[in-house]
């Protein structure tokens, strides 16, 4: 009754998987992609997934309650990617309290929200990179 049988992966569970053997490059479906697009494409694809998982990981710290850096933009710049149809953006911001320091980052935002030079947004501070930042949204 069951102790040979294996759990039956959902939908999500199935597609999540092929996404991280696409990020990495491995298994059938990463090698078969990075075959097809090519190095240079192929890395476009990979900064996409990326920029889109920092997108899951930012709501996460915030349903968490990780504290948040105002910063405002500096500058703003389309990279010409669109990951669900909101475009990736080369964001330099200027956190608050940085005295004169800027901060790079290509993000994923709403295409509802773009932010522009000027406004405040909100950084948090990334767990993966120390000393980096993720874009939380526009104050």
């Amino acid at each position: 009754m069951g102790i040979f049988r294996r759990r039956r992966q959902s939908r999500e569970e199935k597609t999540a998987k092929i996404v991280d053997q696409v990020a990495g490059g491995k298994g059938f479906y990463g090698r078969t992609t990075r075959a097809f697009m090519g190095s240079e494409n192929f890395a476009q694809v990979q900064q996409s997934i990326g920029a889109y998982k920092s997108g899951g990981q930012v709501q996460q710290l915030l349903a968490a309650g990780a504290s948040t850096v105002p910063a405002v933009v500096v500058s703003v710049g389309d990279t010409g990617k669109l990951v669900n149809f909101d475009p990736v953006v080369n964001l330099v911001v200027r956190p608050a309290g940085a005295a004169g320091d800027q901060v790079t980052l290509q993000t994923l935002v709403s295409k509802l929200q773009i932010p522009r030079p000027g406004d405040q947004v909100l950084l948090l501070a990334d767990p993966a990179n120390p000393g980096g930042y993720l874009y939380a949204g526009v104050v």
